[in-house]
């Protein structure tokens, strides 16, 4: 039996060693890893996602996606025939924003960010870890690969930015519903993980690794 390729794409910044728990029966699945790149200047998310799309070479692909990456692969789906789109501790369009988001769109204050400071950024962690200090910074050390001011103001800005106002009913939505990034309570449509924070794909990798498969074949 030929294997279903599944490709994953890590959150804001992340290397692809957050999915280091998850584990796919490899008799099935045959797994690969999309990795950040810089983007280029003024380089749009439909561009950028196009040129990432040029990774994908195989057909028919599973594309799972965390967080921002979540978003991207939405954007790549719409480039590339694929076999089912996931996305974990994400949003399906702009109207699941919380409302800091919606705020930090209309004030422009994304723009008010320090990301020059890549290194030293408790922001940008909880961006993209949550809200616990220690742990979000241990996490930060560990997981974040992209450490470039251009790409911080790139994914910050696409991000708040997105234009997508109405979600696409094929892609299959996991989401925790501790999640303190993308609140469930403006989450609809998605399949709930008890006790899942934003970073659900390392602490819930045992719920993930039970559930992805059936989720792949069975939707």
């Amino acid at each position: 039996m030929e294997k279903i390729p599944v490709y994953f794409m890590p959150g804001l910044a992340a290397s692809t060693t957050i999915f280091e728990r998850i584990h796919l029966p490899e008799d099935i699945f045959e797994i690969f890893f999309l990795e950040w790149v810089i983007p280029t200047k003024n380089e749009t998310l439909v561009m950028y996602a196009r040129r990432l799309a040029k990774e994908i070479v195989h057909e028919n692909s599973v594309l799972i996606g965390v967080s921002f990456g979540g978003v991207l692969v939405q954007e790549i789906a719409k480039i590339i025939p694929v076999r089912k789109t996931i996305i974990i501790s994400s949003v399906k369009s702009n109207q699941e924003f919380p409302r800091r988001m919606k705020i930090a769109k209309a004030t422009k204050a994304y723009k008010l960010l320090p990301t020059g400071l890549v290194h030293n950024v408790e922001g940008l962690a909880k961006f993209a870890f949550g809200d616990s200090i220690n742990q979000r910074l241990k996490l930060y050390e560990k997981y974040l690969s992209v450490r470039d001011k251009s790409y911080f103001d790139w994914a910050l800005e696409s991000i708040i930015l997105w234009d997508r106002a109405i979600e696409d009913k094929n892609v299959v939505h996991i989401h925790g519903d501790a999640d303190d990034v993308f609140p469930i309570k403006y989450i609809s449509h998605c399949h709930v993980v008890k006790g899942g924070s934003h970073i659900m794909i390392l602490s819930k990798y045992k719920w993930l690794n039970e559930n992805l498969p059936k989720i792949i074949l069975n939707e």
